[in-house]
């Protein structure tokens, strides 16, 4: 199990990025126009980078849900290889089960 607070920064990032995804993408749309003046793509520029480090989205973790585990979780299921194994053996995952040769 992961610390409960390192679960809870990755939960705020979540929401703080979900909330200005849309800000951001207007800003670097700004930025990446080669046609406007480049005066007013620096500002957007300074916007950008005064909005939180944490509203990017490659800050966010892709954690367990179960367990919050930070590491080898897959993204379809966004459960870690450790949970559904377990949850494989329980037989609460249709179609899984416990190969043997």
């Amino acid at each position: 199990m992961a610390k409960l607070s390192s679960i809870n920064k990755n939960n705020k990032r979540i929401k703080l990025s979900n909330r200005l995804f849309s800000k951001r993408n207007k800003l670097k749309k700004i930025i990446m126009n080669k046609k406007l003046p480049l005066e007013e793509r620096f500002k957007a520029q300074q916007k950008l980078s005064n909005l939180p480090r944490n509203s990017a989205k490659t800050r966010v973790m892709n954690r367990c849900q179960i367990t919050g585990r930070p590491h080898g979780v897959y993204r379809k299921l966004k459960i870690s290889r450790i949970a559904l194994r377990k949850l494989g053996l329980e037989g609460k995952i249709p179609g899984m089960v416990k190969s043997s040769w």
